[in-house]
């Protein structure tokens, strides 16, 4: 199969699935940090959508449309900054709806849970790196054209990451939990989150290749 792996500078999955004989090809605006750049498109993905392809996999940017940054979003609060970042939330969901919407047999999403569930649809399914091998937790939503679930491969034990953080009285401190993978710190954190966590890419290849 001839497959776009749109959004995709790390190549983690277009990888996976070139192993397994297919045409794979990512794209994304940023450099490929990839073994194979010949297999990389370093443009804009909307006009590539034109082209004739079998199956996409798409890893939109998910910045202004995750929940995880609603708060960025109170006008009383952050004034121009916030209606700045409402625009910039429209538009992020535009791009994803042109992706959905391509004319492609075969579609995969991924997104966290935000914007596009409460004005597109719910997603078909929610995973877990652990669920397929990786021992972290990143919540993870699938929308799906014409593919099947993902069934999960080997579910583990996930690592548990914590700190302490002072409540209102110094003396009681209030325990905090998160996943290592989604508070990354550095200028490189949103680079370093989107990508796509290798137990999770085999099953894509493997299941839907």
């Amino acid at each position: 199969m001839k497959i776009l792996i749109a959004c995709e500078e790390s190549q983690i999955v277009t990888k996976e699935f070139r192993k397994l004989g297919h045409e794979a090809y990512s794209c994304d605006i940023l450099s490929c940090s990839g073994d194979h750049p010949k297999w990389h498109f370093q443009q804009d993905v909307i006009p590539l959508l034109q082209e004739k392809w079998d199956m996409m996999i798409a890893h939109p940017p998910c910045t202004y449309l995750s929940n995880a940054g609603n708060r960025w979003f109170n006008e009383s609060k952050y004034g121009d900054e916030a209606r700045e970042r409402k625009i910039l939330r429209l538009n992020a969901f535009s791009f994803v709806m042109t992706l959905i919407n391509a004319d492609i047999p075969r579609i995969a999403l991924e997104n966290p849970v935000g914007w596009i569930n409460s004005h597109y649809r719910k997603s078909d399914q929610i995973i877990q790196p652990y669920m397929f091998g990786d021992t972290e937790s990143k919540r993870t939503c699938l929308w799906l054209k014409n593919l099947p679930l993902l069934v999960p491969t080997k579910i583990v034990k996930p690592k548990i990451y914590g700190y302490y953080k002072k409540s209102s009285r110094e003396d009681i401190p209030l325990p905090m939990y998160w996943s290592d993978c989604c508070h990354s710190a550095g200028h490189d954190r949103g680079k370093t989150r989107s990508k796509t966590f290798p137990g999770i890419a085999k099953a894509m290849a493997s299941q839907w290749g």
